[in-house]
This record gives C-alpha cells, structure tokens and sequence, in this order.
C-alpha cells in the first residue's frame, strides 16, 4: 500500500487470531471484500487455545479446513496424576459422547495448538485469494451513515461498509467506542502458561503434577515435539517468563530435573476472568471473539465461541452488502451471540471452580438460537434455532449438502408443494423417507447451519426468506 493511499474495502478486519481468520475465509468464499489487518509481525506463536470442540468442527467442515485440523490434531489424552514422582492414576478429563450419524464430530475434543489452527485457516483464506496485512494497526477511526473511515499506523486510510473488531481482550476498538465489558476474576492466582520441549518425559498422558509448590499440568501437542506448560501461582505473585524460570517450576513441582526442559518456545501469565461486553455492536462496528467476551481457559470455550461468532457474522455481512436482505438482518448478530457467550462464560466459570464437569454441554452442540426473531416454526422433531443435524441423503450427507453460501431447504418425507425459490441461494434436498433427528416436514437452514424456519408446508417460507 502507497503512503497516505484510500483503500475501498467492504469489510475492515482488526486481528489476525482464529475469530479474525474465520471470518475472512467466510467473507471470502462468499465474494466479500475484506482487508484484514494485525499489528503483530506474524501469526500468534502460542498453544494457548488448543481445544477444538464438535460443534466448531462444523464449523471447519464447512469452511472447508476440518481435514487439515483433523491431520495435524489428536483426541485430548487421559490425565496422569503424580505425587512425590510416583503415578498417582488415570483420569478422563472430558468424558465419553459417542459420534452419531446426526453428531459426527461428537467425542473428545481436537487438541491443536492455536498457532496451526491460524496456519491452517490462513492457508484457506489465501486459496480464496485473501490474505493479511501484518505488521499494521489500526490507529483510529470514524463512522457515518455509509461507511467507517479507518486510518492505519502505515499512513492508509481505510473506507470500508463495515468494520469487525477482532483483535482481543484488551481491544482498542471496544475502547475507543467506550463499550464496557463486564465481568469477574475467577481466580485471583496468576497462571503460566508455555510452549517446552521436554523429550524425558512421555507423550502418552496429560501429565498432572500435585506438589506442596503448586499445580502443574504439561501437556503433549500432537504431531509436534511440544507439551504445553500451566502452572498456577499463590495470589499476588507473578510467574517469570524465561527459560530459566520454567526450569525451575518444573524441577520444584514434578520428578523431572531442571535441564530436563530443553526449550522454552512461547510463554505467557495471566491471571483468569471472564468479560462479557455489554454491546456487541455500535452502528456499523462489530466486536467478536476475545474483543466481545474474555472466558477463562477451563472448559476449552473461549476460541470456539469465538469461531463461531465470526460463523454467526459472516453470513450476514454478505447478504447485506450484496443487497439479498434488509439492514436489519445485522440486528440479530449481537441478538444471537450476546446470550449464547454469557452462557459459555458460565459454563467456563462453572468448569473453572469444579462446579460443572466436561461434557456434553462444552461441545457447544446443544447450542441454538430459538428466541431468535431469525426464528420460525417448527415440524417433526426440531424447532426452528436447533441446530441442523447430519445425516443420509440420496446423494452424500446432510453436511455435504450444507456445505457453501447458500441456504439449504430438506424435505424429509413430505411432497408439500413449494413456492419459486432461487436456486442459487436456496438449494432443495428431498427425502422420501422420514429421519429420526428431523422427523417429517420442511426445514430451511441458514448458511450457518441452524434452522432458520420450519413447517409441515411451505405457509410463510417466502416471506422468511425477504427478511434474510
């Protein structure tokens, strides 16, 4: 970019983590216009979120990267307890879910350090022909009626319809707007957290350490020689970051031998809290992810609630900007999201202090929005909100047919009669018999995945459709 140049865009993206990412990759393969800036040289280097729950593999899936996720993660292993350099026991930290034809990604989460989660969606988003402007941030910017002008630390100007702030828990964004965020400490210790080589030890278990010098945990990264390092710390005491340092936690709380850690990769302390901002949106900005709500790192919710609000957002954008719906389909995004976070910033929490176990509920499958004005009807066994289930068509799967920009109708067990559709936004898939997770009856659903309107005919599926 040329010193001092205007650079149109449609939309402006603040960060380059996961939230930023997937967003890009949504708007891209959707034909949007997206300039997405971060003010870091490269891609984040940490481990930090490293668990990738069903529900976001959806998500991956129809972004098209949940192969490459898949490759380069592993199910989460079983945690090993140690006591004064003895095995202590085994412990399945998240349970057993089955995987249904309806729930295929269901089980054990992915473990995938968060550096290869971004190579990966950064990957896809330049298959698209997008790509990231590093080394830039923002520096400030205004809003009118038409469009938000953004000024860049490389001297560019920036007009773009929209602008999504994604760039973290200390947005300067969310700041310059003067939105707060709510929330609490969940724990006043400090924590932390690095990226180590410690080939003495072995990458069977999520090795957990009980000593009198506090909590350590060291887990193994797959397809990597990296574990990931947590340690937490008495209230009021700030853990050192260097080499040295990780040294000695490990050698005070564990069996292993200082010179045992070989290499010190990443490293990082914070102390947990959750945040949950009130707004999500001010006119023609956005916050998502980090920016919109902060989790504590139990539970593995932060980064998948993330993705998906960027999932939730994406869509939306587009058909606005390519004028297929009215203004106020952006409405529903902080209408939708806001709740959804501050139910994952409980469950966080509760999983944080031992109140909830891992499970079912941090799959984020049952997640759904039924008190959407994006909400209408019901037939067979779903409501409109629930998320669409997977499953066997004539042809490939559910997921299969799901898969792209467009809105998807299913006719399961039903020849209703249906009114003219445009068959690029609208795809049809009939099914002549019934399936249990749907039941019988017409199920629009949105490009994002959940049942947008449902019904035993087609009464009112039109008029859904100009709202969105």
């Amino acid at each position: 970019m040329e010193l001092n140049s205007v650079k149109e865009t449609e939309v402006l993206v603040v960060g380059a983590g996961p939230t930023g990412l997937a967003l890009a990759v949504d708007l891209a393969r959707r034909g949007v216009r997206a300039l997405v800036v971060e003010k870091a040289e490269g891609l984040f280097p940490g481990s930090r979120g490293k668990g990738i729950q069903p529900r976001t593999l959806e998500v991956l899936d129809d972004l098209g990267v949940v192969d490459e996720i898949l490759a380069s993660g592993g199910p989460a292993p079983r945690q090993m307890f140690w006591s004064g350099g003895q095995r202590q026991g085994e412990k399945d930290m998240f349970g057993t879910v089955a995987t249904t034809e309806a729930e295929p990604y269901a089980g054990r989460p992915v473990i995938i350090p968060q550096w290869r989660t971004q190579e990966i969606l950064l990957a896809r988003l330049r298959e698209l022909g997008g790509d990231v402007v590093f080394g830039t941030a923002l520096n400030s910017f205004t809003q009118d009626g038409s469009a938000v002008t953004a000024t860049l630390t490389d001297g560019t100007t920036v007009r773009a319809a929209y602008l999504v702030a994604a760039d973290g828990g200390r947005s300067t964004v969310r700041s310059a707007l003067s939105i707060p965020m709510t929330g609490e400490t969940v724990d006043p210790s400090s924590m932390l957290v690095a990226d180590v080589r410690i080939p003495a030890l072995d990458r069977d278990n999520w090795h957990v350490f009980v000593a009198e010098a506090g909590f350590l945990a060291i887990c193994p990264l797959p397809h990597v020689d990296d574990f990931q390092l947590v340690a937490q710390f008495p209230d009021g005491e700030r853990p050192e970051l260097s080499l040295d340092a990780v040294r000695r936690v490990v050698a005070e709380r564990s069996h292993l031998a200082a010179d045992d850690v070989t290499e010190l990769l990443w490293s990082s302390d914070f102390r947990p809290r959750t945040g949950l901002a009130d707004r999500f949106r001010e006119g023609r900005i956005f916050l998502a992810g980090d920016a919109a709500h902060v989790h504590s790192p139990a539970g593995g919710q932060g980064l998948n609630t993330s993705i998906q609000d960027a999932y939730n957002l994406g869509w939306k954008l587009a058909r606005v900007l390519k004028g297929t719906a009215p203004a106020a389909l952006l409405d529903t995004y902080e209408a939708e999201r806001r709740p959804n976070a501050a139910e994952m910033l409980g469950l966080s929490t509760r999983v944080h202090r031992g109140e909830q176990q891992r499970g079912a509920a941090t799959q984020q499958l049952g997640i759904g929005y039924r008190d959407s004005t994006l909400s209408t009807g019901s037939a067979g066994a779903l409501q409109a909100g629930d998320r669409a289930p997977d499953g066997p068509l004539a042809e490939g799967r559910i997921f299969d047919a799901l898969r792209g920009p467009h809105f998807t109708l299913l006719a399961v067990a039903t020849d209703a009669e249906l009114p003219p559709l445009d068959p690029e936004s609208v795809h049809i898939h009939r099914t002549p018999g019934p399936y249990d997770p749907y039941g019988k009856g017409l199920f629009l659903i949105r490009p994002d995945g959940y049942v947008g309107w449902a019904g035993e005919d087609a009464t009112g599926l039109a008029d859904y459709l100009t709202r969105c």
